[in-house]
């Protein structure tokens, strides 16, 4: 519980870092808010057609009762809309993130700057870093649904369906959306994906402890929007705790919200 709890501090001192700093809250909240137009459109259009796509997927039914034929459809529906909003969660980060790349990566390191300093960096050019982050971003996509397609047919499973199953979609998406969310950072610490992604499983428990609470707040009305900017500081901080940890010889760097 203490890594849990130690994820959960990582994302209130980030919320606490650009509420504290307005004109840094709003600079975030631009490509946020873009992304979240597009979004929500999607999600409010997969609602509506979802009993239509529901009817088509599933004509071995058409000849069931009534009652039979409601259950299968209607279950599949709301798994339909539910595994949306799942990648929804988890791409309208990636997506938020390539959008807003120059407004994001300004906060990032506007929050080393006042945690001590970032590190050199890789020298990309800007389209070079735009490439990197569509391509890291895909990747991690292609993560995503080599969980959300086998729980998406685990769902229709009775009772470990509706209790089991969306618990441990919940993980798995703050896991990948901790991932995202950090990824900045750690490349800015010469890590690629594959090592960015080996180092917070090793740290499981704080990956976790983050993004799962985040999830969950970005499922509010308006939450992604709002809490986007505070995530981004929240995930640097995060950054430079488990990978200073994880340097042979160098402590764990502390969190200290200092002015800026």
């Amino acid at each position: 519980m203490n890594g849990f709890a130690a994820g959960l501090r990582y994302l209130a001192q980030g919320q606490r870092w650009v509420f504290s700093r307005p004109r840094w809250l709003l600079f975030g909240l631009v490509p946020a808010l873009i992304a979240f137009v597009v979004y929500a459109g999607a999600l409010v259009a997969l609602a509506y057609f979802a009993g239509d796509i529901a009817v088509w997927a599933t004509p071995f039914a058409d000849d069931w009762d009534g009652a039979g034929q409601s259950l299968i459809r209607v279950g599949f529906a709301l798994l339909l809309v539910a595994a949306g909003v799942m990648l929804a969660v988890v791409t309208f980060t990636a997506v938020t993130l390539i959008i807003g790349d120059p407004f994001y990566q300004a906060l990032g390191e506007k929050v080393e700057e006042t945690e001590g300093g970032a590190p050199p960096g890789h020298g990309r050019g800007f389209w070079q870093d735009i490439g990197v982050s569509i391509s890291d971003s895909v990747r991690v996509l292609l993560r995503v649904l080599l969980f959300t397609v086998p729980l998406f047919v685990l769902g229709f499973v009775p009772v470990i369906g509706q209790t089991v199953i969306p618990a441990i979609g919940f993980a798995v998406s703050g896991f990948f959306l901790t991932v995202e969310l950090t990824s900045a950072a750690l490349d800015r610490r010469g890590l690629p994906l594959k090592e960015r992604i080996r180092l917070l499983r090793r740290r499981l428990p704080v990956a976790l402890g983050f993004g799962v609470p985040l999830v969950l707040l970005f499922l509010i009305p308006l939450g992604a929007v709002l809490l986007m900017p505070g995530a981004v500081a929240g995930a640097t901080l995060l950054a430079r705790g488990v990978a200073d940890s994880a340097t042979p010889g160098q402590a764990p760097a502390a969190v200290v919200l200092g002015k800026g």
